[in-house]
């Protein structure tokens, strides 16, 4: 067993999926197990579709979108703003200009070449952001399970309109033309449909462990 603060060489992994499959729950998880930092990529486009919703504008003005993007504030990121639903869906929206992801590449790429490794969580990760990546796992679950998971973080809102969203979301983050989401071909499919956030975890950690044995072997 790998111990946290312990990695020998530099480890990159990326962890892909749709809303709500419970990526970022277990990326969290791996960079905490093994002693790496953590983006959650998704941060930077709440961000930036905060950031237009901010200025009064439309995410769908690519001109505008771009223009908060190059001059986003990474303060931002710890906004509490950022987890609200009008937000989500702004970065959704936001997410699929070309000019926008062009803008936020750079810095994605940056932290995962960083001295060490790193762990980032997306829906390009293993496919534009780091397609060398020691480890892809491509995390996702049911839109039903998966509704029921947003619903359950606001009981609040009706559960028809939280999967409409979700299938909404999922039908502009597969289909745009802007590294779409999409399984990597050399990543392993987690489905969480039927495990709880304990046994993904676990699950997840003994993919990574295994693969991080097989590169040290290598060696």
């Amino acid at each position: 067993m790998t111990a946290p603060n312990e990695n020998r060489f530099d480890v990159v992994i990326a962890v892909d999926g749709p809303a709500a499959s419970g990526k970022g729950t277990i990326a969290r998880a791996l960079a905490a197990h093994f002693g790496l930092p953590h983006m959650d990529t998704g941060s930077l486009y709440r961000a930036v579709g905060f950031a237009v919703l901010r200025a009064g504008g439309d995410p769908a003005d690519a001109a505008l979108a771009t223009a908060c993007a190059r001059t986003l504030d990474v303060k931002m990121l710890d906004d509490p703003a950022l987890r609200e639903s009008t937000t989500a869906r702004a970065a959704s929206v936001v997410s699929a200009h070309p000019e926008v992801r062009a803008a936020l590449l750079e810095c994605q790429q940056a932290f995962a070449r960083q001295p060490g490794g790193a762990v980032l969580d997306g829906r390009d990760i293993g496919t534009v952001i780091a397609p060398d990546a020691d480890l892809k796992i491509f995390v996702t679950a049911s839109l039903d399970v998966r509704a029921k998971r947003r619903q359950a973080e606001t009981p609040e809102r009706d559960y028809a309109v939280v999967r409409a969203n979700l299938a909404e979301r999922d039908a502009r983050d597969s289909g745009r033309d802007a590294a779409p989401l999409r399984q990597a071909d050399d990543s392993i499919l987690l489905d969480t449909s039927d495990m709880d956030r304990e046994t993904a975890i676990a699950r997840a950690i003994a993919l990574a462990e295994a693969r991080l044995a097989e590169k040290a072997g290598l060696r």
